[in-house]
C-alpha cells in the first residue's frame, strides 16, 4: 500500500481574506504550481485509486488539479479526516481500512500532514516533517501501515515536482512522431 500526502497549493494569505478560513481559495500562482506539481506526480508514475482531500476550499481545489493530470478517473472524496485540526491517528486509521494495494493520494494541510508521516515512519506524532506548498511524500506501508512500521520512499519539496514535470514534458516533446 503507498501513500501519498500532498499539501494544498499556494492560497490567499488569512489577513487579506475576508471570509472563513475554510473557504480561502487558492491563488493564480498556486494553482499554476499545483498543476506543474501534477504533471512531476504522472512523471514519477503515480497511478492512484484512491483521492482523498480535506474539505477545505484550497485543499479541494489543489485536488481536482491534481485529478485531472494524475487521476482522471478518480472521484475525489471529501474526508473530514483531512481537515484542519483532525486527529492524525484517525486518518492512518481510515488509511489502514483500505485494500493492501490501494495507492492513495491524500491533500491536506500543514501541520497535519507532517504529523500523519511521523506518526507512520517514527510511531509517535512529530513537528519535524513539514511539507511545503504542493509538496509532497509517499510513504510505503506494509500489511496495514502500523505506526513506526512504514517506509518514506520519497519526499519531494514543490520544486523539484514542477522540474520532474517540466523535464518529462520536454521529453515527450523531443521524441519522434
Amino acid at each position: 500500500m503507498e501513500w501519498i500526502l500532498i499539501r494544498h497549493g499556494i492560497a490567499v494569505e488569512q489577513d487579506e481574506w475576508e471570509g472563513t478560513d475554510e473557504n480561502r481559495p487558492l491563488t493564480e500562482k498556486g494553482k499554476k504550481r499545483v498543476r506543474q506539481a501534477a504533471a512531476g506526480l504522472a512523471a514519477l508514475g503515480c497511478k492512484p485509486t484512491h483521492l482523498f482531500t480535506s474539505p477545505f476550499v484550497r485543499a479541494y481545489d489543489t485536488a481536482r488539479l491534481l485529478r485531472t493530470v494524475v487521476c482522471p478517473g478518480l472521484k475525489v472524496e471529501t474526508r473530514e479526516e483531512l481537515a484542519v485540526g483532525a486527529n492524525p491517528e484517525h486518518l492512518v486509521s481510515i488509511l489502514q481500512a483500505l485494500p493492501s494495494d490501494a495507492v492513495v493520494l491524500c491533500v491536506g494541510h500543514e501541520p497535519f500532514l507532517g504529523e500523519v508521516a511521523s506518526l507512520v515512519l517514527c510511531g509517535q506524532v512529530l513537528q519535524n516533517f513539514p511539507f511545503k506548498k504542493a509538496g509532497a511524500a509517499c510513504i510505503e506501508a506494509e500489511g496495514k501501515g502500523k505506526a513506526g512500521q512504514c517506509r518514506l520512499r520519497w519526499w519531494l519539496p514543490p520544486m523539484q515536482l514542477r522540474v520532474l514535470g517540466k523535464r518529462a514534458r520536454m521529453t515527450r516533446q523531443r521524441e519522434p512522431s
